[in-house]
Parts: structure tokens; C-alpha cells; sequence
């Protein structure tokens, strides 16, 4: 099967105290992002850029220990590419020329 690009945007906020927490970002198990949160009343737009041949993929935001916060992660979706998300799961079509 052929690899599909595939863009996926996600709203991020953060809320914290005391010191600025360290956040994750999964594509099934590995590893696609790690930023440390420095803002206060502002979210992100997360942008992935995911090259992966068709199937199921779970994306998933985690923070890092020790953390006194809470991450939301709001309104994922497919930017570009032939896929779907629902419930975090990514599912990556065929692209049909």
C-alpha cells in the first residue's frame, strides 16, 4: 500500500499553576511532539503531519509527571488527506488517483 500525507489540527489549552507543564503528543505509540505549556488564557492550534500508509491510528496528548494541570485537547480534525478522525482515532484511506 502506498503512504498517504495526512494533516490533522487540533485545538490545545492548558490550565496550570505553579510551574509550567510538559505536554505529549502520540501517534499510536510513537512519539510525534513534546512542548513545554508557557501560556496563560491563550490555546494552540497543534498541527500533525502524519505520512503513513492506510489504517487505524490513535493520537493521543498525555503531560509529563509531575504536573499540576489540566490539558484539553478540542475540535481534532483532518486538515488534508484522504482520512476521517473520530474519538481520536485517525483512519487513513486510499487515495484513489
Amino acid at each position: 500500500m502506498t503512504k498517504q500525507f495526512i494533516r490533522v489540527l487540533c485545538n490545545i489549552d492548558c490550565e496550570w499553576e505553579s510551574f509550567e507543564p510538559i505536554y505529549r503528543t502520540y501517534v499510536n505509540d510513537e512519539l510525534f511532539a513534546e512542548r513545554t505549556w508557557r501560556w496563560t488564557e491563550h490555546y494552540l492550534e497543534e498541527m500533525l503531519q502524519i505520512e503513513a500508509e492506510p489504517g487505524e491510528y490513535i493520537i493521543r496528548h498525555e503531560l509529563v509527571p509531575p504536573h499540576l494541570a489540566i490539558l484539553t485537547v478540542t475540535d481534532m480534525r483532518v486538515d488534508f488527506g484522504p482520512a476521517i478522525i473520530k474519538n481520536n482515532i485517525l483512519k487513513i484511506t486510499q487515495h484513489e488517483d
